[in-house]
């Protein structure tokens, strides 16, 4: 003799009953084993965690302002040295420090960016090559380095760049 199917609201109670107990163990075995729920993972922020936006600021003789924040949905901490960052393949456009020292270290999540100030000129002439794009990556991970196109020809000669700090106006590269 057959047996008569459940019928369709039994069916759904059912597996909306099986699916709460399943959460509960989850949520007991997780709390058993820990006694405290997971903390989302944090990470030195790689180029490919960041979006980049270029300003470009008249402050100090003229700079471009770099502006990094994480990708939606990633929490990282985006170390206080320069970026590594150079406007075309000779060695006369890569950017060196301007400041002396590591700074603080800058946790980036939501809304919240870092800064880096890049000064494309730091001799007092006329001289120089003009570039239309930066290269861009997070010191150490200049495999991922992205490109990025500038608001115009920009006179690029012996550029100099700050460390990555939580406040833009930290990132004016003064004497560079």
């Amino acid at each position: 003799m057959r047996s008569r199917p459940a019928a369709r609201s039994a069916r759904l109670t059912l597996t909306a009953v099986a699916a709460v107990a399943l959460t509960a163990t989850a949520a007991g075995t997780a709390l058993a084993a820990g006694g405290q729920s997971k903390a989302p993972v944090e990470q030195l922020c790689g180029t490919n965690d960041l979006t980049f936006k270029l300003t470009e600021k008249t402050q100090a003789g003229g700079y471009i302002l770099i502006t990094a924040k994480a990708r939606p949905g990633i929490t990282c901490h985006l170390e206080g040295t320069i970026p590594s960052a150079s406007f075309g393949s000779s060695a006369d456009s890569q950017v060196t420090p301007v400041e002396q020292a590591v700074t603080e270290t800058v946790r980036l999540s939501g809304t919240k960016a870092a800064y880096a100030g890049i000064n494309p000129k730091s001799t007092n002439d006329d001289y120089g090559t003009e570039y239309e794009r930066l290269h861009l990556a997070v010191a150490g991970d200049e495999a991922g380095a992205v490109t990025l196109k500038l608001t115009g020809p920009t006179l690029v000669d012996k550029p100099g760049a700050t460390n990555w700090h939580a406040d833009p106006a930290d990132a004016v590269p003064f004497g560079s």
